[in-house]
């Protein structure tokens, strides 16, 4: 296992149990997030490289996070 990882799971296992749990659902979501996006950009990969890709207008994807996301 990684070193920073063995270290993480060393001083969670120092913390109360109910925290231990908070910590394993929050780790445990937020792995499932990040294997969620890499699906996401395989799939949008293998659209591109089928030629299905389409040009994107920046501004408007930046316009539309911002009203989404609260930017400014």
């Amino acid at each position: 296992m990684v070193r920073t990882l063995e270290l993480a799971l060393s001083k969670a296992a120092e913390l109360p149990e109910a925290a231990q749990e908070q910590l394993g659902r929050e780790i445990l979501e937020r792995l499932y997030a990040f294997s969620d996006l890499r699906g996401d950009l395989d799939i949008g990969i293998r659209e591109l490289d089928a030629g299905l890709g389409e040009p994107l207008n920046i501004e408007e994807v930046i316009a539309k996070a911002r009203k989404e996301h609260g930017g400014r």
